[in-house]
C-alpha cells in the first residue's frame, strides 16, 4: 500500500507545479507592455510588440531634443559648464531654410556671453547697423544706437544652415557632449514625471534615453510640445523667399522694409554676394508655385514696389525659379511646468519674423537658464527641481515679451488696410521714426534687442499714436478728423493690449510681484 502513497504524492506535487507554473506565466503576460531585460543583446524588449528598445549608453545629466540655434547653443552652454549633455537631433546636415538669418545686436551681445561670438566667424556673415525704411517713395534711415558698445557689436546675418553647423561643431568639440542623429518620437514618462525619451535612429533602430532634465527644443513644427504647453498657434501670414545676386543695398549694411502693399517686402544681406528677399504675404493661402500664379504675383504686385536699385535683380531671382515660401507662426509661451522636462526656442515660444526677434529671444532664454541651473549639483530631485525652474518662465519675460509684443504690433501697424484710422497710424509710425532722434532711436533700441523694456515699448507706441492724432487734428481739427483720431487710439489699443494679455501683464511689468521671480536653489 506504501507505493500508493507515493504515487499520490508524485502526482500532487506535478499538479502544484504546474499550477505554480501557469500563475508565473499568467503574471508575465499581465504586465503586457513592461519591459524585459534581455542580457544576451543589451536591450529593452516590449513584450506587447516585440520591439527592441536598446537603452543608449552613458548616463547624461541633461538630453536636449534638436540641435538648430536654440538646441545647439545650450548644448554648448551646459556642457562648458561641467554637465554631461546628450543631443538628439533629427538631421544633422546643414539646414536650408528662408528665416532664422538676422542676429539682432542684442542678440550677438548674448552670443557673446555665451562664449560663441566665434559662430558668426568664416561664414561670410555681414555686419547689420539699422535699417532702412521705405513707404511712398519716401525712405529714412534708422541706425541702431550703438554708441555705448564696444566696436564689435552690431547685428549679424548669414546663411542659417551656416551659423548653425558652426554652433553644432563648437557644441560637439566638448569632451561631455554627445551629438547624435535620431528622431525623438515620444518623450518617456513615469509616475507623472519626464525622465528621458524613445528615440529612432537612422538606421531605423529604437533607443530610450534617460536624463533627469530633458529640454525640448525641436522648433515651430515641434511634435512633442503638446505634453508640455498650451500651443495657440496663429498664422498671420507667409513668408515667400528669393535670394537676389549681383546688386546692391540702397544703404549698405542696412535692413530695408519696404512698407508695401498689401504687407512688408524685407531684403537684407546673408553673404558678400547675395541679398536675402522676403515677401509677406498675408492669410493662410499662397499663390501657387507650380502654376506659376505666384511667379506672376511677384511681377505684378510686388516688382512695382520694390526699390529701383533692386528691380532687376529682383525679377531675374523670379525668373530663376528657387522661390521658397514659410508659414510665419505666432504663440505665446504658455507652458504646463511638468517635472523633467522644459520647453525652449520655438516649440516653446514664437512671434512674427518681421523683426528678426527670435534668435535675441533663445539666446537670452538660454542665459537665464544657465544661471538658474549653475548653482545646482544634482538635478535628479525632479518635483524641487520642476518647482525651483518656474522662476525661469518670469525671469526672461522683460526681454521675451517686449520682442513679441513688438513683433506682433509692428506687423499690424505696416500692413496695409482701406480702414482710413489704420492708415493713419501706418503713416504716423513713418513720420515718427523719421523724426530721428530720441524717436528713432527709443523703437530700435527695443526691436534691436538692446533696451527690453516692455514700459517703454508701451510708451513709444502710444506716443506714435498720439503723433498721429496730433497730425489729424493741425491746424484745423474737423469732426471727421476728430473721429478718425479716436479711432486711431481705439485701434492702437486693440493692437497693442491683446498681445499684452497673452504675453501676461504681471510678468511682463511688474515680474517682481510674482512668487516665482525669488525662488532660491533646492539645498541639496
Amino acid at each position: 500500500m506504501d507505493y500508493q502513497y507515493i504515487l499520490g504524492g508524485i502526482l500532487a506535487s506535478s499538479l502544484a507545479f504546474v499550477f505554480v507554473l501557469y500563475n508565473f506565466a499568467a503574471k508575465r503576460k499581465a504586465t503586457g507592455s513592461s519591459s524585459i531585460h534581455d542580457e544576451a543583446n543589451g536591450c529593452v524588449k516590449t513584450s506587447e510588440n516585440g520591439i527592441c528598445l536598446q537603452e543608449a549608453e552613458g548616463s547624461p545629466d541633461i538630453i536636449i531634443v534638436g540641435a538648430g540655434v536654440a538646441g545647439a547653443a545650450l548644448a554648448y552652454t551646459l556642457g562648458k559648464d561641467g554637465r554631461r549633455v546628450h543631443v538628439i537631433e533629427r538631421d544633422l546636415s546643414e539646414p536650408d531654410r528662408i528665416v532664422g538669418e538676422l542676429l539682432q545686436p542684442g542678440g550677438y551681445l548674448k552670443l557673446i556671453e555665451l562664449g560663441l561670438e566665434d559662430c558668426v566667424d568664416k561664414i561670410d556673415s555681414q555686419r547689420v547697423f539699422g535699417y532702412a525704411l521705405y513707404k511712398d517713395g519716401r525712405n529714412t534711415k534708422l541706425s541702431y544706437p550703438l554708441e555705448n558698445f564696444n566696436s564689435d557689436v552690431s547685428g549679424r546675418s548669414f546663411h542659417n544652415g551656416r551659423f548653425i553647423q558652426r554652433m553644432r561643431e563648437k557644441a560637439s568639440s566638448l569632451p561631455n557632449v554627445k551629438l547624435e542623429q535620431g528622431t525623438v518620437t515620444s518623450l518617456l514618462e513615469e509616475n507623472g514625471t519626464i525622465i528621458g525619451v524613445h528615440y529612432k535612429t537612422k538606421s531605423g533602430q529604437q533607443f530610450i534615453a534617460k536624463a533627469p532634465l530633458t529640454i525640448v527644443c525641436d522648433g515651430c513644427f515641434s511634435n512633442l510640445r503638446r505634453s508640455l504647453c498650451n500651443p495657440q498657434v496663429e498664422v498671420p501670414s507667409h513668408f515667400v523667399g528669393l535670394v537676389l545676386e549681383n546688386c546692391n543695398l540702397p544703404y549698405e549694411n542696412h535692413g530695408h522694409v519696404i512698407l508695401g502693399d498689401p504687407s512688408p517686402i524685407l531684403f537684407y544681406p546673408i553673404s558678400s554676394t547675395e541679398i536675402r528677399c522676403l515677401v509677406d504675404v498675408p492669410g493662410q493661402k499662397l499663390p501657387s508655385l507650380g502654376n506659376g500664379e505666384m511667379a506672376n504675383y511677384l511681377k505684378t504686385v510686388v516688382a512695382p514696389q520694390v526699390p529701383p536699385e533692386l528691380y532687376n535683380s529682383f525679377i531675374a531671382a523670379i525668373d530663376k525659379g528657387n522661390i521658397r515660401s514659410m508659414p510665419n507662426r505666432s504663440m505665446p509661451a504658455s507652458p504646463y511646468p511638468t517635472p523633467g522636462a522644459l520647453l525652449m526656442g520655438d516649440a516653446f515660444n514664437m512671434r512674427h519674423p518681421l523683426t528678426g526677434g527670435g534668435m535675441t529671444v533663445a539666446l537670452s532664454d538660454i542665459v537665464v537658464l544657465r544661471d538658474l541651473l549653475k548653482p545646482l549639483h544634482d538635478l535628479h530631485d525632479a518635483s524641487a527641481l520642476c518647482k525651483y525652474l518656474e522662476s525661469f518662465y518670469t525671469l526672461r519675460k522683460p526681454v521675451a515679451s517686449t520682442i513679441n509684443t513688438l513683433a506682433g504690433a509692428l506687423y499690424k501697424v505696416f500692413c496695409a488696410s482701406p480702414d482710413p484710422a489704420r492708415k493713419e497710424m501706418r503713416q504716423a509710425c513713418f513720420d515718427y521714426l523719421s523724426l530721428g532722434g530720441v524717436f528713432s532711436d527709443g523703437p530700435i533700441a527695443l526691436l534691436s534687442g538692446l533696451n527690453p523694456r516692455p514700459l517703454s515699448l508701451v510708451l513709444h507706441f502710444f506716443a506714435v499714436a498720439i503723433y498721429g492724432v496730433g497730425r489729424l487734428l493741425i491746424p484745423f481739427p474737423s469732426p471727421k478728423r476728430m473721429w478718425i483720431g479716436a479711432r486711431l487710439i481705439s485701434g492702437a489699443s486693440g493692437i497693442i493690449f491683446p498681445i499684452i494679455k497673452a504675453e501676461g501683464v504681471r510678468q511682463m511689468f511688474f515680474p517682481a510681484t510674482v512668487p516665482a521671480y525669488y525662488r532660491a536653489p533646492p539645498v541639496h
